[in-house]
């Protein structure tokens, strides 16, 4: 008998079941609305311009070599990276209160910063919103945390945000509880607090003594502005509030493949930041030793370089945009054929998801029926629509609706 005879199959991961059952299908009008990632008009991957004009700069230059980077990363990088996600005149950075670690992409960065939270502040529980991007309980659960709990955040019935049930959830929260807030673009449902919310979530959040840890893997591609898409963060730290940011540079700059994330810490104390930074230098020396440089070099040399930033912040409008047409087009294709609801939440939305409000079995209707592959929670991407499959698209919508409301 094997020892690995014990072993359970695991679940399959299901955005990579889906992508994976998308790429087997033959049939000639197939969307996949499964995948996080950018697709252009035609619906094929897009290389930033600025990312090639980078690469062919390091590719010519002949005193570039293959050295590995120190445990925390490329310190041009992280340090950009914070001032971005900051702002460049923030006083935690003028007074050093803030500091980057690079790390693999958003989920090493997660993962980088739960461990610490974890085993240095002896932190127990972690929330996230329900619903959630699926990988957060699992890499808060593997780096220590005792328990994971959910806040309230979509109503079904409104196809918005439960800001009463947010709220209670918070408070009910016991001190020194974790709590993962979206920066942007609420993965899954697109659906971001106002700022007068964010203020109030802000008001609870210090009063019971939470502690924020912001995924921000959106800031310029939800709408094309940077500052825009950074001001929850910004705003927690103006209130005097230490925190960590998981940030990721997979689709603001299309490096999906590359992994390249940094992980913003803020604190109040600077003389803090010695150990702190001793102990996260533990945590990825024992986890991957030290982070890939190629990526992060694009990165930091498009965001020090005030042309090079400049043509970036038009690929990221250019992006943001697109996805803010399909947006319309998919509700005008709706309301044109008088399908039944308010499809207004489609427009209200932001970023690369909508949460479309099709249950399970309509979902899986639209994949084995009409060949549109989208999670089972109704969760499609927004890149995946196009002008050529927009119309086909919103009539299977109609299909599905008119035959499963019938059952």
């Amino acid at each position: 008998m094997s020892k690995f005879s014990s072993v359970e199959l695991g679940p399959p991961i299901e955005v990579f079941a889906l992508t994976k059952a998308f790429q087997d299908d033959n049939f000639e009008k197939k969307v996949n609305l499964g995948v996080g990632a950018y697709r252009t008009d035609q619906g094929k991957p897009w290389v930033l311009p600025v990312v090639r004009e980078v690469e062919k700069i390091m590719a010519s230059d002949d005193t570039r070599v293959k050295e590995y980077l120190p445990v925390l990363g490329l310190e041009v990088f992280s340090s950009a990276a914070t001032s971005m996600l900051l702002g460049s005149d923030s006083p935690v950075i003028l007074e050093n209160r803030a500091f980057g670690v690079q790390c693999l992409s958003g989920t090493g960065a997660l993962r980088i910063g739960a461990e610490f939270l974890a085993k240095q502040l002896k932190c127990e529980y972690f929330y996230y919103s329900s619903p959630s991007w699926e990988n957060h309980h699992l890499v808060f659960t593997n780096a220590g945390f005792k328990e994971g709990r959910q806040y309230r955040y979509w109503n079904q019935a409104t196809r918005g945000l439960d800001f009463d049930g947010f709220k209670e959830d918070l408070k009910n929260a016991p001190e020194n509880s974790v709590i993962i807030l979206h920066a942007c673009a609420h993965n899954p449902t697109g659906c971001d607090p106002t700022q007068e919310q964010w203020k109030e979530i802000a008001e609870i959040i210090k009063e019971k003594k939470l502690f924020p840890f912001f995924d921000s893997a959106y800031q310029g591609f939800a709408s094309g502005d940077l500052e825009k898409d950074s001001w929850a963060v910004r705003y927690f730290v103006s209130k005097g509030f230490e925190l960590f940011c998981a940030q990721s540079f997979a689709k603001n700059f299309g490096l999906y493949g590359e992994r390249v994330g940094n992980l913003t810490v803020v604190m109040n104390d600077v003389s803090c930041i010695p150990p702190v930074k001793s102990q996260l230098t533990l945590s990825v020396r024992g986890m991957y030793s030290n982070p890939p440089i190629h990526g992060a070099t694009i990165v930091a040399t498009v965001l020090k370089d005030p042309k090079l930033f400049d043509q970036w912040k038009d690929h990221i409008r250019t992006m943001s945009s697109r996805i803010i047409d399909m947006r319309k087009a998919l509700r005008h294709a709706l309301e044109k054929l008088g399908v039944p609801g308010d499809w207004s939440h489609i427009t209200s939305q932001i970023g690369m998801f909508s949460y479309t409000g099709l249950n399970e079995q309509q979902s899986l209707h639209m994949v084995k029926q009409h060949h549109i592959y989208m999670l089972k929670s109704g969760r499609i991407s927004m890149c995946g629509i196009t002008p050529n499959n927009v119309e086909y698209v919103a009539n299977a919508i109609k299909e599905t609706l008119s035959l499963t409301q019938k059952l």
